[in-house]
């Protein structure tokens, strides 16, 4: 029997008025090799062994068709904006002229008419000053990986023979935070161990004073549970992690970087929508091209099981409006009618929106089904629910007109 959302009959939403929201994200595989072997890695790690048949390098015709099928994507959606993401493996292997050739070849394809935000995310052990000036002059903006002090990122980011790679990243962030290059400076990602000391790790990454910081949840399901993840108890272990962090960059008395996680919960809570699929119920409008050219969905779903991202399409043959009308990416964009029906009775739902899809999976089911982080994210939200009531009532309190005989 088919898993959900294989199940799922796509032209029944069409004919009873639903669309497909055009995708605005393209990841670009640029490079299918790494030069770390990171313990956690989805990509080479865990259930999909997809990159071992694949070319390293994305070729000139693939990066051309793959330039092409974006630019007839916006024509044919009118898109105003754009992201271009630069992605491996490790995308520095694949050197200046692939790079050049792609954001310089999507820039001119689409023209004036639409602005493209061209970003590139890396290990950073081979960045550099070659690297960071081209980056200044395609107006690329970069994130870096890193985990924490020596200690923290050394656990789990190392190269293939056991080595650490913290002191290479270091150096490539003081090079990149250096008056001349800081602009290109996207952000620092890390993922959370929970190993490491939570507030040892926030102020390692706040001593390069990155404009953001994104905090992942290491990759798993409900059939093979990230670790430290009981599925089965109720014990919370990534919300106290990162509720440490929340406590301090919240109450902090100056400026601190942009937490990305928090802010859209908090953005959320007070009626906004989100703009990532880590939280919320907004359509999903990302997709992913391979260095071979197939079009698959999000990337993390490989770490689900072998073949869980591939959608059998080609930029090739294939357009992006096919990848549009699979069950698979429609099931991403259906917001609240997508959840488990615990989740749709839930309170905090609007705002977990189930939690990121790829952590719903259960062998059986499918991804109908609550994240397996569930219990962490209703007490990190709940959390941040608290201290923005106690804010808003605070500061009710404080507008409110006193009596005559009220003490001040």
């Amino acid at each position: 029997m088919a898993e959900w959302p294989l199940t799922l009959d796509v032209d029944g939403l069409r004919a009873a008025g639903w669309r497909p929201t055009p995708f605005r994200q393209f990841i670009l595989k640029i490079h299918s090799r790494c030069d770390l072997a990171c313990t956690y890695c989805y990509v080479y790690k865990m259930a999909d062994s997809g990159w071992q048949g694949r070319p390293k390098t994305m070729s000139p015709q693939i990066a051309d068709a793959t330039v092409n099928r974006i630019a007839e994507h916006v024509d044919a959606h009118r898109l105003p904006e754009i992201e271009v993401i630069l992605h491996g493996g490790e995308p520095l292997l694949a050197g200046p002229g692939v790079i050049r050739r792609i954001v310089t070849g999507v820039r001119s394809a689409v023209g004036d008419r639409t602005r493209v935000a061209a970003t590139l995310q890396t290990n950073g052990v081979l960045l550099d000053s070659r690297y960071l000036e081209l980056f200044g002059e395609l107006e690329v903006r970069v994130g870096v990986s890193l985990d924490g002090d020596e200690e923290a990122h050394d656990r789990n980011r190392r190269r293939a023979d056991g080595r650490g790679s913290h002191r290479h990243v270091v150096e490539a962030l003081r090079l990149l935070t250096k008056p001349e290059f800081r602009r290109v400076f996207g952000g620092l990602l890390c993922t959370i161990d929970l190993g490491n000391d939570p507030i040892r790790v926030y102020e390692a990454l706040l001593e390069f004073d990155p404009p953001a910081i994104d905090f992942l949840l290491p990759h798993g399901n409900w059939t093979t549970p990230p670790p430290g993840r009981d599925p089965d108890g109720d014990a919370t272990p990534y919300a106290d992690w990162l509720i440490t962090i929340f406590d301090r960059w919240y109450h902090a008395d100056h400026d601190v970087p942009r937490v990305r996680l928090f802010e859209e919960i908090l953005h959320l809570l007070l009626g906004g929508a989100s703009a990532t699929e880590l939280v919320g119920l907004s359509p999903a409008a990302m997709i992913v091209v391979e260095t071979d050219g197939a079009i698959e969905q999000s990337d993390l779903l490989k770490s689900v099981y072998d073949g869980a991202a591939a959608t059998g399409l080609h930029v090739l043959r294939d357009s992006f409006d096919d990848a549009l009308r699979l069950p698979a990416i429609a099931a991403r964009q259906l917001g609240r009618a997508a959840l488990a029906g615990r989740c749709r009775a839930c309170p905090i739902s609007a705002v977990c929106g189930g939690g990121l899809y790829v952590h719903r999976y259960r062998a059986g089911s499918g991804f109908a089904n609550p994240s397996v982080y569930c219990p962490d994210l209703f007490r990190l939200i709940t959390h941040i629910r608290s201290r923005v009531a106690a804010d808003l009532a605070a500061a009710a309190r404080d507008r409110s007109p006193r009596s005559a005989d009220e003490p001040a």
